[in-house]
């Protein structure tokens, strides 16, 4: 009779500890359902056709860019999204994927001198930077300077990385 108990007693440690350990703490099955949008518009120059049209950029200071109402760049082609430290703070990396990278190599290729402006949703929407086209960008990596705090960067980042992580488990079947 003891020995019997000592087994069942085995087998429930291993059945609880297992549990405990596959388990996700309620904050982080929280932050794998969180989801964020992000959305590049490229600068245009006005026109009376209404497909273009002028966005606030920079809460502190808004400025006006008119930019196509059609985003050229969506989350869709978005691989992985990051934060990175910078001298003047933190940025918003993003990695685009194929198609992604071909798009913005393309439009930084034709557009030099024009902005881009980068649009989310997480928990608002918002408009975050509108970066100037300095130079080509070939390897499918935009980084830019968010008008937005640290957890925020991080919150947007982590949704992103969510929608791309549920994108490729669909596009596998």
């Amino acid at each position: 009779m003891i020995i019997r108990l000592a087994r069942f007693n085995t087998y429930l440690f291993t059945l609880l500890l297992s549990s405990a350990i596959g388990c996700k703490t309620t904050e982080q099955r929280k932050q794998s359902k969180e989801a964020s949008t992000i959305r590049l518009f490229l600068e245009v120059n006005p026109d009376a056709s209404g497909r273009s049209g002028g966005v606030p950029i920079y809460r502190s200071n808004p400025t006006l860019v008119n930019v196509n109402r059609d985003p050229f760049l969506t989350e869709v082609d978005v691989q992985e999204a990051a934060i990175v430290d910078a001298d003047y703070g933190f940025a918003i990396k993003i990695q685009f994927n194929r198609h992604g990278s071909l798009v913005l190599e393309n439009t930084t290729t034709a557009y030099k001198g024009r902005r881009i402006a980068i649009q989310s949703d997480f928990t608002e929407s918002r408009w975050l930077a509108a970066p100037i086209i300095r130079n080509r960008i070939s390897n499918g990596v935009l980084v830019f300077t968010p008008d937005a705090t640290r957890e925020e960067a991080e919150r947007i980042a982590r949704g992103l990385n969510n929608i791309a992580r549920e994108i490729r488990k669909r596009s596998r079947f």
